[in-house]
């Protein structure tokens, strides 16, 4: 057992950049593929990654983070609780007893639920698996039962993987991904959130009517509607606010957010360029071995999707007002800052769910972002409690620590109090949430199997 547990937390140890090619490439041969179109789409994914690692973290977080970070100094403005961000979030999550065994555990309940035909999604993304490793921690401290925490940590797959399912098609809509799903725990909870406002706004007379689509506006405009340009724009006004008319530094800071919209849609193409073999190998053999399992998806990382124009418009326009947020929102106490690339993470799903609609993007964005801060607060204590216990070293004079991811999370949230503040009754009801979502799950899959294999009759 310890030889396995050692294995796989090699493995993880390589970072996704490496994992992910070794991964593709024993699938991609697994599936029929060939050995070396395999490792050629595994490398040219691990390629697609560290890409697009570059553009977020040296372009969003040395230029946009402390450019908002400016804006807060500027205006005096403080709050009580520090954003550590992911990195510290994941070292919390794979640090503890539960983040020692969550990609075996996962990958065990991503196979059980593909043999019961409960999920479409064969999620080869397990470096994200500290997502279900950071809330099972939680639950895990709250109650003093590991066990407890074992069974949330599961609870929090079953749930995204059927989500991962249910919003694969919108992701082949909308941003042209055919065979992909996004079983990310970040970024996948929000898209329960996002249609249901979705829904509330089309009830709305003239609300319902607005639509903001970029590729609508580089129509109108040409050069002005283009992404780069206007990146570019939205740089250069979060420049004036952060930095004044020091135009040496607000406009390399426009041209770098011009940069991203530009960048990250390359990274993503590259990305997808080195799945499309492995996806076209999955769908040959489903359709070879197991007719009666409807389409299949590949599981990636959220980031496959940030590309989209959409998303990263909205996201440029909604870090500033993240901010405004944290500060008007009554009973918030988390001062966004570490976490703040990862804005797009939040709104990948959003952009799908919305048709790509900027306006309803932006409405919706606003809503999951002020949810997402109280929910960072509430969970502070448990997060705080969770690092001192894996030994995290805090932020020097913070008393209380939380993310945006996974702090932000209102499925962690959710899954948190229901199994340590309801205790073995809402663990109880909890749990048959989650199977009676598999089981309609499984019925959904065998109803598109049926009407998939009628149709190529």
């Amino acid at each position: 057992m310890q030889f396995i547990l050692d294995f796989f937390g090699y493995i993880q140890a390589l970072g996704v950049s490496v994992m992910m090619p070794i991964i593709l490439t024993l699938l991609g041969t697994l599936l029929g593929a060939g050995f070396g179109k395999s490792l050629r789409a595994g490398l040219t994914v691990g390629v697609g990654f560290i890409g697009l690692n570059l553009v977020i973290n040296s372009l969003l977080g040395t230029t946009l983070a402390p450019a908002v970070q400016t804006m807060v100094n500027n205006y005096g403005l403080s709050l009580s609780i520090v954003d550590v961000g992911w990195p510290a979030a994941a070292a919390i999550a794979m640090g503890s007893t539960i983040g020692a065994i969550i990609i075996p555990l996962g990958l065990l309940v991503n196979i059980l639920m593909l043999l019961t035909n409960t999920t479409q999604t064969v999620d080869v993304d397990i470096w994200n698996y500290w997502h279900f490793a950071f809330t099972g921690s939680l639950v895990a401290i709250a109650t003093g039962k590991m066990w407890i925490g074992i069974v949330a940590a599961v609870v929090n797959m079953i749930i995204v993987f059927v989500l991962g399912d249910i919003t694969a098609p919108l992701i082949e809509e909308s941003l042209g991904m055919p065979g992909v799903s996004m079983p990310h725990g970040f970024t996948v909870a929000y898209a329960p959130i996002a249609m249901a406002i979705n829904w509330v706004i089309d009830k709305i007379p003239g609300l319902n009517k607005i639509d903001l689509n970029l590729e609508k506006i580089q129509e109108q405009f040409g050069v002005l509607g283009e992404p780069v340009f206007i990146g570019t724009v939205i740089g250069i006004v979060i420049g004036f606010f952060a930095y004044g008319f020091d135009l040496k530094v607000v406009l390399p800071l426009g041209v770098s957010l011009g940069a991203v919209l530009v960048l990250i849609p390359k990274m993503a193409a590259l990305l997808m360029e080195g799945l499309i073999p492995i996806s076209d190998a999955a769908s040959e053999f489903i359709q070879k071995h197991f007719k009666s399992r409807g389409k299949m998806y590949i599981g990636l990382d959220s980031a496959v999707g940030c590309g989209h124009p959409t998303t990263l418009a909205i996201s440029l326009i909604l870090v500033p007002c993240m901010i405004i947020l944290a500060f008007i929102i009554p009973g918030n106490q988390v001062l966004p800052f570490t976490d703040l690339a990862v804005a797009p993470y939040m709104l990948v799903l959003i952009t799908p769910v919305v048709k790509n609609n900027g306006f309803r993007g932006i409405l919706v964005g606003i809503i999951v972002l002020a949810a997402g801060l109280l929910v960072a607060t509430n969970l502070a204590p448990a997060i705080t409690a969770a690092a001192a216990q894996v030994g995290f070293a805090m932020p020097d004079g913070a008393t209380m620590i939380s993310s945006l991811c996974d702090g932000a999370n209102p499925l962690s949230w959710l899954l948190y109090h229901g199994m340590s503040t309801l205790g073995y009754i809402g663990m109880g009801v909890l749990v048959v949430a989650s199977l009676a979502l598999a089981f309609w799950n499984r019925t959904r899959i065998l109803k598109e199997a049926k009407e998939l294999h009628e149709a190529e009759k």
